[in-house]
């Protein structure tokens, strides 16, 4: 059965009712020189918002701070329909060692300033954006927890970082009744599996909703790139050279990853999608947890174009081709359990009831 944007599902072990895509604003203004003006940013969040959609996921750093800008603009007058979502820890002042990092005083520096670009009193969800490695994990969530008692964020999240510190961390918040995490946020897409060892299994027990940034692994599940492609963009600056080579600095531009898009290709025949479309469904389809792709784009059509994803159904001989073209090497140590787990119970047949 076909989803659409408007077929609400809570937001991890919370009550927050969010569409299952999110629209992703990273391309709203034009300051890095590829992304959408004003009038085309807009327009994505005009047909997201129209559509039923309501989850809308920024960040302080993108733009230079003019995606805040914009959303808040076109937020004004029906903000309160509005889950938003946005970020700090990159450092948005170069210079100024303490206007980037996780520490507290970034936090709070930074969300006065996401409250003003955006033109609101609260955020709906915060997120860490980026470990740095150095910040007392104490330290992150009771800033967090400050922030929901003081009503400027509603809900706390986290991306980019090891599952390790996020179970820590989110262990610690339920110890001491402070504000948990409500929500992961991870590359995930066809080409991007390995989040599978550890991180989808902590979110799924940890209580966290899931949300998949670069769904289309760098625009190469597009179908667009050849393999020509590849050797063209060897050694270029990823962040100068157009967006091929930020899929190769990435590592997403690859024979291997070429061949999975042919797979993909044949399954998008077969389901009368184009490759983008069905590479997105295919996160739709994945469950426990749930996982909420973010679409970006540069402009309106582009953005529709994806939206058609919440058309895609699969049949399960279908799914499995997907899931066999991109899967991935079990690493120590679930290669290793799963053959001694008939050691383990004795011969007895287990179900987990929880």
């Amino acid at each position: 059965m076909a989803l659409q944007l408007d077929s609400y599902t809570t937001l991890g072990r919370s009550g927050l009712r969010v569409s299952p895509v999110s629209l992703g604003t990273m391309t709203f203004g034009e300051d890095w020189g590829w992304g959408a003006g004003e009038a085309e940013s807009r327009a994505m969040l005009d047909t997201y918002m129209e559509r039923g959609g309501n989850f809308i996921d920024t960040a302080n750093f993108y733009t230079g701070g003019t995606a805040e800008t914009l959303l808040g603009k076109f937020l004004a007058g029906r903000r309160d329909r509005a889950v938003i979502a946005t970020k700090y820890s990159l450092n948005v002042e170069p210079g100024n060692v303490n206007a980037g990092g996780n520490h507290r005083r970034n936090m709070v520096r930074a969300v006065e300033a996401s409250l003003k670009r955006l033109g609101t009193d609260y955020i709906d969800l915060y997120y860490l954006h980026v470990w740095d490695y150095t910040t007392p994990v104490e330290e992150i969530m009771r800033g967090f927890d400050d922030l929901v008692s003081s009503g400027k964020i509603v809900y706390a999240g986290i991306s980019d970082a090891p599952a390790w510190q996020v179970s820590r961390m989110q262990t610690l918040a339920e110890l001491r009744g402070w504000a948990p995490f409500v929500a992961l946020q991870i590359e995930y897409s066809l080409i991007e599996r390995t989040v599978e060892h550890e991180l989808l299994p902590m979110a799924a027990e940890m209580g966290l909703g899931v949300l998949a940034w670069s769904p289309l692994g760098s625009g190469v599940l597009s179908g667009k790139y050849t393999r020509a492609d590849i050797e063209a963009n060897k050694g270029k600056d990823m962040f100068n050279g157009g967006r091929a080579a930020v899929a190769a600095g990435m590592g997403a531009l690859s024979e291997k990853n070429l061949d999975l898009v042919d797979v993909l290709k044949q399954v998008a025949e077969d389901v009368g999608h184009s490759p983008a479309q069905t590479a997105i469904a295919w996160l739709l389809a994945k469950q426990a947890p749930r996982v909420i792709p973010i679409l970006g784009a540069r402009t309106a059509a582009q953005f529709e174009e994806n939206l058609a994803a919440l058309d895609v159904t699969f049949t399960d001989a279908q799914m499995q081709r997907l899931d066999e073209a991109s899967a991935i090497d079990p690493i120590f140590p679930h290669r290793f359990l799963p053959r001694v787990q008939a050691q383990v119970r004795g011969g007895a047949s287990i179900d987990r009831a929880w």
